[in-house]
């Protein structure tokens, strides 16, 4: 198991119910990812961090509304609720999450000019968060991902682990999806064709 890791993406208080981005049965996913926890020698969590005033929240242009789509100089944005504020509760891990033996903890989107869905890159699919240089250094190269959602901060950590040499198998149930437009069908065909396992 040494070579194998557990990515937990994004469990957090505002992606579960009552949160204020709040992915539809997120919570029931809990159990299921710590039971893989307990099975994983090596397991990292992404944290989602926003700074107040993020470039990707709807109330920081004006008369746009969350789910609109802006353009931004790296291309097409969703704009989101207010979410995964730094420091506040809806930022924190859930807390039914048994996450203290992670041995990682990797805070995205905390540039406010630039949203982060994937693990391993900001949004210019450029700027790198250190995740994969972490994982080379450790010997590390086949990937389970959970989390949340399916079909934004998963499927797009999944592809940029297989283009960055990793080996990506996405559990599907332990993650739920946000389902925007046919966003879930879109992103699970987009995984498969580029040679995510999907269990």
């Amino acid at each position: 198991m040494s070579d194998k890791a557990l990515i937990v993406i994004d469990v957090q208080n505002d992606f579960c119910p009552g949160g204020l981005l709040a992915v539809e049965g997120g919570d029931q996913i809990v159990p299921v990812v710590n039971r893989l926890i307990e099975g994983f020698d090596h397991v990292i969590l992404t944290q989602d961090w926003h700074p107040a005033g993020h470039s990707s929240f709807a109330s920081s242009h004006a008369g746009k509304a969350p789910f609109d789509t802006v353009e931004m100089p790296y291309g097409a944005q969703t704009l989101w609720p207010d979410h995964c504020v730094q420091g506040t509760a809806g930022a924190q891990f859930h807390s039914g999450l048994q996450w203290t033996k992670a041995e990682l903890v990797i805070r995205k989107g905390f540039r406010p000019s630039i949203d982060s869905y994937s693990a391993f890159f900001e949004n210019d699919h450029e700027t790198p968060t250190g995740l994969a240089g972490y994982l080379r250094e450790r010997g590390i190269s086949d990937l389970t991902l959970v989390g949340l959602a399916t079909d934004f901060c998963v499927a797009y950590s999944a592809l940029d682990a297989v283009r960055s040499g990793f080996t990506a198998t996405v559990r599907l149930d332990a993650c739920r999806a946000i389902d925007l437009g046919g966003s879930l069908d879109a992103m699970t065909a987009k995984m498969a064709d580029a040679g995510v396992a999907l269990a």
